[in-house]
């Protein structure tokens, strides 16, 4: 058992103390706040605790709306009031793209809040072992049987409800407000609506627009009229196939590896803006490298992991100027962060 004082909140959602030197990690807390924790495990350079009691509560504390947050591995932040979970957010995001990025200037725009804080999610996936219906429990392969989630939809939590009252065979199981597609969509719509305006007010219309993993064109197909040709690229071949099928007659999409199109792609298209919008693992070393060849004149890197954003932005930024950065908080009551970074090519 140990006291401390909580001074920040790492990427991932623990908040960070530190006793005789030692860096410990605790979940549900908030900076300012002084707390009694017990020491669950100790490595070389940091520790891990639990929470037992809090001495002294931040204003921001709120209470959770879920009967199963502490114990379900889904939500980390719904014991802050959401306005605090906006700043935490952002200033992860910019510190990670100080430290890991080493960049010296962010030009940090205000974060974009969800205008729904809990019932966003149009998606949830659950898993079924021995007739327990839900999440994994936190830090657990312990399934959590849920009769209701509070940051999905209530159409969702109708689907669960009605999974529920079945006997359902081992296995996950997709609900969502829509039928299943087989490609990656956008789980928060209001977010997802703000972050189509916020990249069309970015981009510089005119010319080419080059979206690389498109997946079924989510930008390509709403930014299509401002340009004079779009052309999507997108490994998996039924987002391809739905974003062909809805095609306007300046736009096209290529199946396959990003990095193998990117480059020829670029060299056909001369005035383009790009965007970049892959998986959280970030961009490989030939789509830089496509960038870094062909030059386009503007790139919006839109990235649900501010660590491989801040790496891939290392790599760009002695070429582009980071023109903004701007959080948007896609996934409320959670530790995920999405942001929108533009890039323009220096003289």
């Amino acid at each position: 058992m140990m006291q401390l004082t909580i001074h920040d909140i790492a990427f991932g959602g623990k908040g960070v103390g530190r006793s005789d030197g030692l860096v410990v990690f605790v979940p549900f807390v908030i900076p300012g706040e002084t707390v009694n924790v017990d020491l669950k495990r100790k490595k070389k350079n940091y520790a891990e605790a639990n929470l037992v009691s809090v001495e002294t509560a931040s204003p921001d504390r709120a209470i959770p709306q879920c009967p199963y947050f502490g114990r379900c591995g889904g939500c980390a932040y719904q014991h802050i009031e959401y306005p605090a979970q906006l700043a935490i957010k952002a200033g992860q995001v910019e510190q990670t793209l100080r430290r890991v990025g080493k960049q010296t200037e962010v030009p940090m725009r205000p974060i974009i809040p969800s205008s729904k804080p809990y019932g966003y999610r149009n998606r949830i996936r659950v898993h079924v072992i021995e007739g327990v219906i839900g999440f994994y429990a936190l830090d657990s392969n312990n399934l959590l049987d849920i009769e209701q989630c509070p940051i999905a939809s209530g159409e969702v939590n109708e689907r669960l409800a009605g999974l529920r009252a079945r006997r359902m065979p081992d296995g996950d199981y997709t609900l969502s407000e829509q039928r299943k597609k087989g490609f990656f969509e956008q789980t928060n719509n209001d977010v997802a609506q703000k972050m189509l305006d916020l990249v069309g007010t970015l981009l510089t219309p005119g010319g080419s627009l080059v979206d690389a993993y498109c997946g079924a064109g989510f930008f390509a197909q709403h930014l299509r009229e401002r340009f004079d040709q779009v052309v999507g690229i997108e490994e998996n071949e039924y987002a391809v196939t739905h974003a062909q099928s809805h095609a306007a007659p300046n736009e096209r999409y290529l199946a396959g590896d990003v990095g193998e199109h990117l480059a020829r792609v670029l060299t056909e298209t001369g005035e383009t803006s790009l965007i970049l919008d892959p998986p959280a693992a970030g961009v490989t070393e030939s789509v830089i490298q496509a960038i870094l060849d062909s030059r386009p004149r503007e790139v919006i890197y839109v990235s649900c992991n501010p660590g491989t954003l801040a790496r891939d932005l290392a790599r760009l930024t002695p070429v582009y100027r980071l023109e903004s950065v701007t959080p948007l908080d896609m996934f409320p009551q959670t530790a995920e962060i999405e942001v929108a970074t533009h890039l323009i090519l220096r003289d």
